[in-house]
């Protein structure tokens, strides 16, 4: 198709609304903020690939490439880093994998991570989740309650430890 027929000031030269970025505190962990710059890194080399491409038709995909950098940009500048070994000792905080056990004695260990870092899938949660709020600044042998849509939960903190990055 001939360029004489393309619309240069159309909806494919406007940029995509950003990502929203969240009004907490960005804490992460060490490991937390590797995988931001490796995020980073990664989107840039895409878009890069996206613009060599022979047909751009379609500037869709440089779009998305140009807001996630944005937004992992933007969570790097207000990266706040936690060193876990720097944390209080015996007690629940930012950077701690927590042992638990449920009424019926289940165990689960969860980390208390960053929230690009958090993932429900590997018990790595947010400290701004309902389940970090009821955990954070527990101690060994103390029962918290987590609240949840399915009804609240009682659990005994058994182990604290920082985590290793």
């Amino acid at each position: 198709m001939s360029r004489a027929f393309v619309k240069e000031d159309g909806p494919d030269t406007e940029l995509l609304p950003d990502l929203p970025v969240s009004p907490h505190p960005n804490f992460v962990t060490p490991r937390g903020l590797q995988a931001l710059r490796d995020r980073l890194a990664a989107t840039q080399a895409e878009l890069q690939r996206l613009k060599a491409r022979a047909d751009r038709l379609d500037r869709l995909p440089e779009k998305a490439a140009e807001r996630d950098i944005r937004y992992l940009e933007a969570r790097l500048a207000s990266a706040i880093p936690v060193d876990p070994a720097a944390q209080p000792q015996g007690e629940v905080a930012f950077a701690s994998r927590v042992t638990v056990a449920d009424e019926a004695g289940s165990e689960t260990v969860y980390e208390i991570v960053g929230e690009d870092e958090a993932d429900a899938a590997r018990n790595r949660i947010a400290p701004q989740s309902p389940l970090a709020r009821a955990l954070l600044g527990a101690r060994v042998g103390d029962i918290v309650e987590w609240r949840r849509p399915a009804g609240t939960l009682a659990l005994e903190v058994i182990a604290i430890a920082p985590l290793q990055c």
